[in-house]
């Protein structure tokens, strides 16, 4: 069973009219569903407009990417030869 990041659902085919699916979620996100399974999220404008982005730091990417080099291995292997 997969964990959504959102209260609000939406299907593709009430995707088919978004007005009706932003005035629904008002300022949060949607999980949009395909015969049960999770697409993607639809974010209205007004939902990012309340996040605040920050440029990180050189050293906090090379801390994370330090952190993540072990679960991203078999993808980084695969993608050496591509």
């Amino acid at each position: 069973m997969e964990i959504l990041l959102s209260n609000l659902t939406a299907s593709l085919t009430e995707l088919r009219d978004p007005k009706k699916v932003i005035e629904q979620a008002g300022d949060k996100p949607v999980a949009i569903l395909n015969r049960n399974q999770l697409e993607g999220y639809f974010v209205p404008a007004s939902a990012v407009e309340k996040l605040s982005f920050e440029p990180a730091a050189p050293e906090e990417i090379t801390a994370a990417l330090k952190r993540r080099k072990k679960a991203l291995r078999s993808t980084l292997d695969y993608l050496k030869d591509k």
